[in-house]
């Protein structure tokens, strides 16, 4: 709906072609609210919080989360697009129950039936993302609230969120963080690092077979859809740490200094390591205890149990040396906080892009094992001269530092760009 022009009153002086606040779009061009769309992976559904926080959108947020039936062959159906999936399962589950039940019929007596969406361990309490009722909200409230701010993250977001933007335009605003792969027109943006674009470079094109390039994706440079960033959004900003500051000062503050933190992930894809690199890592850092106060080291949920053995057998009964056990609190944020410098394994693209938005020292171990889109990402790390990799002869107590990396106060700003070339504009 179109702003309203009420005619001026004899008398008033010319207009200067401003309108008054009330009539500039009215509530239909203020966005006030957000829908965030997770996947259910923690790195991935922070950046989506990350990004509405940086809007300051935070306290006015709906979360839905898309979700797959989980356990049986389902284990075997997580490469199919979600909505593939989910109409495949109800197939094979029918057939399933229908055969059951005739066996039960033969033999005189029922016999329990399965679980569908992950019952069996509380999934069904999760508040799915409906792409007709999240429509249907977006429409039935635009005229009192406004348009209405959607981001999702991940692949199984996509056909949620490109279906929310075919469906409603007019009423809502929609970023997809994270490469769809394909038709960015779907979107009203897409964020996404820079190395998704890696396979377009001579050297990514150079590893792949002529007659397999045309199933590589992206195929095309970043459109004007889409806002690159150099590692991943998520919610650390310096609001965030002088909170977490305030809130893990007992802990922290009598430890001595330097603080030196370790964020242990695991091996993924694109960076296949095992022992090898536990091993490694705990030499090293045996290597540089002289010039350290301590030692804080924790792991992520993706660190196979091999590896966190190891450096517990190796590092557990140092004096200097804290090993976090996976008990709540998770101390994350105080370590942000209160370190003095990092160590990240080279998997976690999460875990190094909060380390890098402090501004202080970050060291990488693993990064000779990663391939692919994150030798570029890496790459691009140390040409900012934001990370150094760590070889076990520094000087802890020495600093060094850098501007900060601010991708999710950047990609924020361009939102409310896009926004207002759109007509509306961010009111938190």
């Amino acid at each position: 709906m179109k702003p309203i022009r009420l005619p001026e009153p004899p008398g008033s002086p010319k207009s200067t072609g401003g309108v008054p606040d009330i009539f500039e779009g009215g509530v239909y061009g203020i966005i006030r609210r957000a829908v965030i769309i997770g996947n259910g992976f923690p790195a991935s559904e922070n950046q989506s919080i990350g990004l509405v926080r940086a809007l300051g959108l935070s306290e006015k947020q709906t979360f839905y989360r898309v979700t797959r039936p989980t356990g049986g062959v389902n284990e075997w159906l997580h490469w199919l697009p979600v909505s593939v999936h989910k109409r495949l399962y109800y197939i094979i589950s029918r057939i399933y129950r229908y055969s059951r039940f005739l066996i039960a019929t033969r033999a005189n007596k029922l016999l329990p039936q399965p679980r569908e969406n992950g019952g069996g361990i509380g999934l069904s309490s999760v508040l799915e993302a409906d792409v007709k009722n999240i429509v249907r909200m977006a429409k039935e409230t635009f005229e009192k609230d406004g348009p209405l701010l959607v981001v999702a993250s991940g692949r199984d977001t996509i056909s949620i969120a490109s279906s929310i933007k075919r469906l409603a335009s007019e009423n809502v605003f929609v970023v997809q963080i994270q490469h769809p792969r394909s038709h960015l027109d779907r979107f009203d943006m897409v964020i996404t690092p820079q190395h998704d674009y890696y396979p377009l470079t001579p050297h990514a094109q150079e590893q792949v077979p002529r007659f397999l390039r045309k199933w590589i994706t992206p195929q095309e440079p970043p459109n004007e859809h889409v806002v690159l960033t150099v590692g991943a959004l998520h919610q650390v900003d310096s609001a965030a740490l002088r909170s977490a500051a305030n809130a893990w000062h007992d802990e922290f503050a009598p430890l001595p200094k330097p603080l030196l933190v370790v964020n242990i992930g695991g091996p993924t894809r694109y960076c296949r390591y095992s022992t090898d690199l536990a091993k490694q890592l705990s030499a090293s850092l045996h290597n540089v205890l002289t010039s350290c106060g301590s030692v804080r080291i924790s792991f992520s949920r993706r660190t196979p149990e091999k590896i966190s053995n190891m450096i517990i057998k190796e590092l557990g009964t140092h004096p200097k040396i804290y090993i976090w056990d996976g008990e709540e609190p998770n101390p994350h944020m105080g370590h942000l906080a209160w370190a003095d410098a990092f160590i990240v394994t080279a998997d976690s693209v999460s875990m190094l892009s909060e380390a890098c938005s402090t501004g202080k020292p970050v060291y990488v171990i693993g990064a000779e094992h990663c391939t692919w889109k994150f030798v570029e990402f890496h790459k691009k790390l140390r040409e900012r001269g934001l990370v150094r990799p760590f070889t076990g002869l520094e000087d802890m107590s020495e600093s060094w530092s850098y501007p900060p990396l601010s991708d999710t106060a950047e990609a924020a700003n361009q939102v409310h760009k896009a926004i207002a070339e759109r007509g509306w504009r961010l009111r938190p």
